[in-house]
């Protein structure tokens, strides 16, 4: 896939701007805070639907301004295609496609696949286990799509069950059970209708949980030996990386209802502790990825630059499984990722990349790339939320 062309109007500090892409490799020049990572994040925006940088559509949109846009041309498949997502700042985003607005969002995904490297993901391995459940289900919603909407259906139910166990620790908290008199409606007599609830709600996140579990442990296995074999290469096979996923929930098998049996088994055993707690303790919302090198923790393993090997592997691996699965190389985003690595790392990146990747780099100076890379690249100047060639 090739994108021709993007159109950013009133999304962060660009009030209009049209970008078109004549080389296999854009390098986007420039100081700090012009709006180089912008750029970036419009892509990935098109791609997953989602940003690392904002939690919030009205922190994407041009400061004063009630909606932005973002556009492309892409062409995959020899075909070109239109692609358009409206923010507004105190509403629901618009998605559209060959100029058709879409009903449902999860018909927007997998149109458009990257891979995000950048800076931020360099706390991959240090940071909380949110960030890597994160990291792994934006690489699975490019995969299947469908995920998105089987990731969404989870969340709703974790709340729905989060609330009534709130609501039940706060009733405890206010009238100990044994002062409740016989009469009152919160009486122990009331709790079984609780329980009834909680019964169906268990029931509904043991369902859709196990689909969620199920998709993360097949990509992991998929991944995995993409990420190692990477791994081997950037450290002159100094060094063996295992990359294993550790659900919450144990899992002996893919068979979905073994999984869901083990969910309901697992509810049961810490149904006292979220009683207490008022929060749902089971579930793969507390799944975590575990990255293992020569069979120690890298959390715990030390040097930033073993660290940073790691998550190279992981990006380079992201890249040919995306390839793999959907028969397309995808687009690549370097932000700000270049200056944070070695000659070393630098060069298998580049070497990997070539002409097989559209890439789009941003970087403060172009003293990383040697002449052959800038003659071969398009070199576009940012500052202030402008882009000229």
């Amino acid at each position: 896939m090739y994108l021709k062309s993007l159109h950013l109007k009133q999304f962060r500090n660009y009030a209009n701007q049209q970008v078109e892409f004549s080389a296999p490799k854009t390098i986007l020049v420039g100081d700090n805070a012009q709006g180089k990572s912008n750029l970036l994040e419009a892509v990935e925006l098109l791609a997953t639907l989602r940003s690392h940088r904002a939690l919030r559509d009205r922190e994407l949109v041009l400061e004063g301004e009630p909606i932005g846009q973002i556009s492309a041309v892409l062409e995959r498949n020899s075909s070109p295609v239109d692609l358009n997502l409206l923010l507004r700042s105190n509403g629901r985003r618009t998605v559209s496609l060959n100029g058709e607005t879409l009903r449902r969002q999860l018909d927007f995904l997998g149109v458009m696949n990257a891979v995000q490297f950048s800076s931020l993901d360099l706390e991959l391995v240090r940071g909380s286990p949110g960030e890597r459940r994160d990291w792994l289900d934006t690489l699975l919603t490019q995969l299947e799509p469908v995920y998105a909407y089987i990731l969404q259906q989870y969340n709703t139910v974790l709340r729905q069950r989060n609330a009534l166990l709130k609501q039940q620790l706060k009733r405890q908290e206010e009238v100990p059970l044994n002062l409740f008199p016989s009469s009152s409606p919160d009486s122990p007599q009331a709790l079984p209708a609780d329980q009834t609830q909680l019964a169906l709600w268990d029931a509904q996140l043991a369902a859709i949980g196990s689909r969620v579990i199920r998709r993360r442990a097949r990509v992991i296995e998929r991944l995995a030996p993409l990420a190692q074999s990477w791994h081997q290469s950037i450290s002159n096979s100094t060094e063996i990386l295992e990359v294993r996923y550790a659900p919450n929930v144990t899992i002996e098998s893919d068979d979905p209802n073994a999984i869901q049996a083990a969910f309901l088994e697992k509810l049961q055993r810490r149904a006292v502790a979220e009683q207490h707690q008022g929060t749902t303790l089971v579930g793969p919302h507390r799944d975590e990825v575990e990255f293992v090198i020569n069979q120690t923790a890298a959390r715990q393993y030390g040097s930033q630059g073993q660290q940073r090997t790691l998550v190279l592997a992981l990006k380079l691996a992201e890249l040919k499984l995306i390839e793999t699965v959907i028969g397309e190389p995808p687009l690549l985003l370097l932000d700000d990722v270049l200056a944070e690595l070695d000659l070393n790392r630098q060069n298998k990146l580049l070497e990997t990349i070539q002409d097989h990747f559209q890439t789009l780099i941003t970087t403060t100076h172009l003293g990383s790339f040697d002449a052959q890379w800038l003659k071969s690249s398009q070199i576009l100047t940012v500052k202030a939320g402008r882009i000229q060639n």
